[in-house]
């Protein structure tokens, strides 16, 4: 019996979660190459927006799923037909450190880096004397969400899928 969609004993919202994570680099980079080859900074604008709502209800019902319906990681990864060992769980467990590093600072991060460009960038967007700032920012925080992304999908493979 899986709970998620991807073939594993997971849940939903954590099959739901995965998946988002790998897609949000792709719309990620379209979104730079959007703004910083094609100068369409409505679409950019408008795409990093959309990723922002979206991640920011699905990492929202996602922990509620986690947290409040599952009990915890610990909980849906006791449903695996094979059992990870105390090594394998403590290996989990590093990983998911490293991982929520990441997860709770990309937010914060981009929550910044759209609130101020939202302050400070005129309508319709436009290089402006915020652009230096915002360049940089926009930088460390697509550097965060690919972090974010990647340590997710490592500690999805060890805890969910890995034998």
């Amino acid at each position: 019996m899986n709970d998620g969609f991807l073939g594993y004993r997971t849940s939903f919202m954590l099959d739901f979660v995965v998946v988002a994570l790998v897609l949000i680099v792709p719309v990620l980079v379209y979104s730079l190459i959007a703004v910083k080859v094609r100068h369409q900074y409505g679409l950019h604008r408008t795409l990093q927006l959309l990723l922002g709502i979206v991640l920011l209800v699905a990492v929202g019902l996602f922990e509620i799923d986690l947290q409040w319906i599952q009990g915890g990681w610990k909980n849906v990864v006791a449903k695996r037909e094979i059992k990870l060992t105390e090594d394998q769980l403590a290996f989990a467990q590093r990983v998911l450190w490293v991982h929520l590093a990441f997860a709770i600072s990309t937010p914060l991060l981009w929550a910044t880096t759209i609130g101020l460009a939202l302050r400070h960038i005129p309508s319709p967007p436009q290089p402006s004397p915020h652009s230096r700032l915002h360049k940089t920012l926009g930088w460390l925080s697509t550097l965060d969400i690919v972090l974010t992304s990647v340590t997710g999908l490592v500690f999805y493979f060890f805890a969910f899928v890995t034998k």
